[in-house]
């Protein structure tokens, strides 16, 4: 159902918009033409008339604005989100994700919600692995699973994503893109033991310059997290268990680093 949102309502977001265009020097016909849509549709947009929640993500992929906050201010104060255009309904009202997240139905990735032990290497000390939880759930609002990332030692630079499932692919792509920054994990389909393995591409702050690293990942399904969390070092009961999950991710061949 088409919902009527006066204008004034959404000058905020329009701003937001508008300003990221500028910033990134983009015409609406480039703009259109970035996010795979007609620039019919944009001018629609930016005249504040009602757009489907897939046009309004797709441009916030191209601008790198926060999808969820600028659907809320678009909407206005109370308003309620509707469950997404037509195509995000499969059969018999089946929930399914959008097309270039991989169409998956919430039925076929049912076993990937829970809470999982995140595993990788430490970027700046060696011999020291980093454990954290990462929450997956099916976010009705948006068809798709969402994945956060909770319990860092460096909270603040906590993620929040989605998850692409491709349908001929061994693997899936957990990918969090905040503000034009962009980081994305591959790693394998859940398995039986409820683990999945790949690599992590990323940003670290090497002394006083950002450069970009990758390093094997781990998450491992778990009920319970206490005292196993946080930065790892030999000393740490918990350890050589991790380290084990880790260097099997090499030498099984879920990830390879080539250099």
């Amino acid at each position: 159902m088409k919902v009527n949102v006066p204008r004034s309502v959404r000058d905020s977001a329009l701003a937001q918009i508008k300003t990221a265009m500028i910033e990134k020097k983009l015409t609406q016909a480039q703009l259109a033409d970035a996010a795979d849509c007609h620039e019919k549709t944009i001018q629609n947009l930016l005249s504040g008339r009602s757009v489907r929640d897939q046009t309004l993500f797709d441009v916030c992929m191209v601008l790198g604005l926060d999808f969820d906050k600028l659907r809320d201010s678009w909407n206005g104060p109370g308003a309620v989100s509707a469950s997404g255009p037509p195509e995000l309904q499969g059969e018999n009202g089946s929930e399914v994700a959008p097309l270039y997240m991989g169409a998956y139905t919430r039925a076929a990735v049912d076993h990937y919600i829970g809470s999982y032990v995140t595993l990788r290497s430490s970027f700046s000390r060696p011999d020291c692995i980093v454990a954290y939880r990462t929450d997956i759930t099916w976010d009705p609002e948006w068809p798709s699973l969402l994945f956060q990332e909770r319990d860092r030692p460096d909270a603040p630079y906590s993620h929040r994503g989605r998850l692409y499932v491709p349908s001929s692919s061994m693997f899936i792509h957990l990918v969090s893109l905040t503000k034009g920054a962009m980081r994305m994990i591959v790693v394998s389909q859940v398995d039986r033991f409820g683990e999945m393995r790949g690599i992590i591409t990323t940003i670290h702050k090497h002394g006083a310059m950002l450069v970009p690293v990758a390093t094997p990942i781990v998450y491992a399904k778990r009920e319970s997290f206490d005292g196993n969390l946080g930065d790892i070092t030999p000393a740490h009961a918990s350890y050589d268990a991790y380290k084990k999950l880790i260097d099997e991710t090499m030498a099984q061949g879920y990830a390879r680093l080539v250099g």
